[in-house]
């Protein structure tokens, strides 16, 4: 049986599920968009003629990576995504014309009658959540919180339109944004996806976006040409949750459910949006996926919406009682699609039994397929194929010059400027100009996740042909008034210089793997504040732009800094940063300051929750929501809301060494920590560094790929096919871990090595400590995840010096072997050590 290993749901045959009274907080809505009587007639003379297998095609949404064009013959999927990180033939550097190949393949195929009997075309959904973000050499614009900070309604609607068109020449027709949460705690690692904590800001800038991707909704021309459809997500609560946990738990009353997490639903539905993406956390400890109440009687019923409710990347596989294969209980409660990316054949197999039993009712199939039949016929998918769409296949609409320049005003109005002492900026460019920090020159860094790849990482520059990095732009500026710049990562200069750019911040991520226990920026390393110190010391003025996808606390950094700008996630237009930071050859100013904070600033690392109107968070804010200075008068600043510039007065930075002390500091979860870079030692001692999901030495003696534990590439499988490689995480800048007390990391294994594999950290050459793990192997099972202790005391016995570590793990194995790694973290000497010095 298909489903013989799955859980079993409990759910009646043939029991119509009883509707909820709606909470009075909901308003009462009507669709945005007036039902057409002949359109809904050709829905319902489509719908008569569709088998159950057929309908049951039309709300399984596969993956382009686990699907091919003839699957789509053979089923006739509804529709169809590629996540992030998926490309047409696996193929990252696919252009336009190849995208829309394959959409055009997928349409004809729907289309294909031959053999599952019906001829409705599919939809291709995309994360094109701040631009057209997956394609190669697309326009990637600011990530919704940098728009925040802009407060621009008409900015926000034209990028929608300028993505719409770059969207369309690919032959996609439906995007997944805009994203409409309130993040209420900085911790979540989606905090940048959010446009402010403010619902009020979230619910204005959500609409206007998705006016731009499909148009005016009361327009004759809505979603028509080159706009495509849009998805109001994650309803509901996703910013809510306890702890800024990702997929974790939201418990506000119902009141303050609407007040707060809402509103962006509430300004999307009246824009016309024509799909909503439930979440994946839950509201009470009821997950969002399987929640009735929320999805039906509220959304549907109560707030009148008319489309598809999609679920999110197997979000249905988290109910109690279903798999990622199985789940009538999440089409029950109102999900119309079931994005299952992988497994959408025993899917698609068990949900049709399901259906033919009776645990899906035919009232709830025909209500899912005839949502979708109405928005495929609302945005003209029967009519026109992907390869008639204007400007389809068009490289030059792929990051086209008019779009750009929307980027570089996006950036513009973005920035905002936290500090700036002595009125040090504008600059003149006709300067000696140090330009340090590893954000510098780096499109990847300050583009963030969901670029390119899911995580945004994997890439260099040469992926974004189209991209100008913020050290182009100083470079420029300084170059036309005749000045001169150095480039330096670590701020070490062969001429001293007149000023100092600092281009530092967070290293890019996407989703849970962005979640954090602490706002403290880099927690336990501080590289960074090293490195403005240093220059802060020798007397050199020293301006820090700071890349982040949340306000973090930055008090030495600002502390460090003479002027300090926030410039949030900012994407391909980094060149546009420093347009902002010089005055033009003349003296005169080109452009000023315009963003204002669209989350709180914290005073502390431990001030969380932290948003505006809250009276817990009053003493705990340092600069609050809506803080901006600016280069103008102080009566046209005031007249324009902003604040005008003035000294800001050291900061405290007392709390840090007891926080620091007190928390466990990550160096690898998914990924290494900002300033670690996982590298691979060949037997010659050749290092490969780790950028993307797979690699391997360049002798191939050890090859690595990331795999699933208990979340989405979560894990490293390594495999040394010979002995003699090492896998390592490595510093430039050396790592004080002294105040930690042990190192614990989990590890998997099959059969225990047959030869030595040994731990060591470095502390350069001659210098460092290394241990033999031959004794866990013997002393632990085999075929199940370890939690492994080290005393990192042992280390200190062995040789190495902890308050000054390069290599802060080094595993190395002398023969053949197999193992999986996951989570390295240096933690306070709280349990028994599987390694321990205890009495040496």
């Amino acid at each position: 049986m298909l489903s013989a290993c799955a859980p079993q749901e409990v759910t009646p045959v043939n029991q119509a599920p009883q509707a909820q009274a709606v909470h009075p907080a909901w308003p009462k809505l009507s669709p945005a968009r007036k039902a057409d009587p002949q359109l809904e007639a050709r829905i319902e003379s489509i719908l008569k003629t569709l088998t159950p297998a057929q309908k049951v095609a039309q709300i399984i949404q596969p993956d382009i990576r686990w699907m091919t064009v003839a699957d789509m013959r053979q089923y006739g999927f509804g529709s169809y995504l590629n996540g992030g990180g998926a490309f047409p033939g696996d193929n990252k550097a696919a252009t336009a014309a190849q995208w829309l190949a394959l959409a055009e393949q997928m349409y004809q195929a729907g289309l294909d009658a031959s053999l599952d009997g019906a001829a409705i075309p599919p939809l291709w959904g995309t994360d094109a959540v701040h631009g057209h973000n997956n394609v190669r050499g697309a326009t990637v614009f600011p990530h919704n919180i940098g728009l925040g900070a802009s407060a621009n309604a008409g900015l926000v609607e034209a990028i929608g339109r300028a993505t719409a068109a770059e969207v369309a020449a690919t032959g996609i027709q439906w995007i997944f944004a805009p994203t409409v949460a309130v993040a209420r705690d900085d911790r979540w690692g989606r905090s940048y996806e959010s446009y402010s904590e403010d619902p009020a800001l979230v619910r204005f800038l959500g609409a206007a976006l998705v006016r731009g991707i499909q148009g005016d909704v009361q327009s004759a021309n809505w979603l028509q040409g080159q706009s495509r459809l849009a998805t109001a997500k994650h309803y509901l609560g996703d910013g809510g949750t306890a702890g800024g946990r990702d997929q974790g738990n939201t418990t506000l009353d119902e009141a303050e459910l609407v007040r707060l997490h809402a509103q962006g639903y509430l300004s999307t539905l009246d824009a016309g949006v024509q799909t909503v993406m439930a979440s994946f956390n839950s509201i009470h400890g009821s997950k969002m996926h399987g929640n009735r109440y929320l999805l039906t009687d509220v959304l549907k019923q109560q707030l009148g919406f008319d489309g598809i409710v999609v679920g999110d990347w197997n979000g249905h596989g988290q109910l109690p009682g279903c798999s990622n294969q199985r789940c009538a209980a999440a089409i029950n409660a109102g999900i119309d699609i079931i994005m299952v990316p992988e497994d959408w054949k025993v899917m698609y197999q068990n949900t049709l039994a399901q259906a033919q039993a009776g645990e899906i009712s035919p009232a709830r199939l025909d209500d899912a397929v005839r949502r979708i039949l109405r928005v495929k016929l609302r945005s003209g998918l029967f009519d026109q194929s992907p390869a008639q769409i204007a400007g389809a296949g068009d490289q030059q609409l792929i990051g086209h010059p008019a779009h750009q320049a929307l980027a570089r005003d996006a950036v513009r109005q973005s920035l905002v400027l936290l500090k700036n002492n002595g009125g040090l900026l504008p600059l003149q460019p006709k300067l000696q100009v140090l330009v340090a920090g590893d954000g510098a020159d780096s499109i990847p860094k300050q583009s963030g996740g969901w670029t390119v790849s899911w995580q945004g990482t994997g890439t260099t520059n040469a992926d974004f042909p189209q991209g100008r990095t913020i050290y182009s732009g100083i470079a420029a500026q300084v170059k036309a008034a005749g000045g001169q710049t150095e480039l330096s990562p670590d701020g070490r200069y062969q001429q001293k210089p007149d000023v100092a750019i600092v281009v530092i911040g967070e290293n890019p991520y996407a989703e849970f793997d962005g979640d954090v226990s602490s706002l403290d920026y880099q927690a336990g390393q501080n590289q960074d504040e090293a490195l403005l110190k240093r220059l802060k010391a020798a007397g050199i003025k020293v301006v820090t732009v700071f890349l982040s996808g949340r306000p973090l606390w930055v008090n030495p950094e600002l502390n460090a800094s003479d002027a300090f700008v926030a410039a949030w996630l900012p994407g391909t237009a980094g060149d546009a940063v420093a347009e902002l930071l010089f005055r033009k050859p003349d003296g005169s100013v080109p452009y000023d300051f315009r963003g204002t904070l669209p989350f709180s600033w914290p005073k502390t690392p431990d001030s969380l929750p932290l948003n505006a109107g809250d009276a817990a968070s009053a003493d705990k804010v340092l600069f609050g929501l809506g803080y901006g200075l600016s280069y103008q008068s102080e009566a046209a600043g005031a007249a324009s809301g902003l604040v005008v510039q003035k000294d800001l007065a050291v900061l405290d930075e007392t709390t840090v060494a007891s926080v620091k002390a007190s928390s466990q500091l990550a160096l690898f979860e998914r990924r290494p920590a900002a300033g670690l870079h996982l590298q691979l030692l060949g037997v010659d001692g050749t290092a490969t560094e780790v950028m993307a999901n797979k690699a391997a030495t360049a002798d191939g003696s050890l090859q690595l790929s990331a795999v699933n534990w208990q979340k989405q590439e979560d894990a490293l499988a390594l495999n040394w096919q010979q002995g003699g490689a090492t896998l390592q995480l490595h510093s430039s800048e050396p790592l004080d871990l002294s105040r930690y007390g042990q190192l614990v990391f989990d590890l998997k294994w099959q059969q225990a090595p047959a030869q030595a594999v040994t731990l060591a950290m470095s502390c350069g050459s001659g210098c460092g400590g290394r241990l033999d793990l031959s004794p866990l192997f013997a002393a632990k099972a085999a075929g199940q995840w370890q939690k492994i202790t080290v005393d990192l005391a042992c280390f200190a016995k062995a040789g190495a010096a902890l308050n000054h570590l390069y290599q802060p793990f080094v595993l190395h194995s002398a023969g053949s072997a197999a193992l999986s790694l996951a989570n390295i973290r240096v933690t306070p000497a709280t349990a028994a050590a599987d390694i321990s010095c205890a009495g040496e």
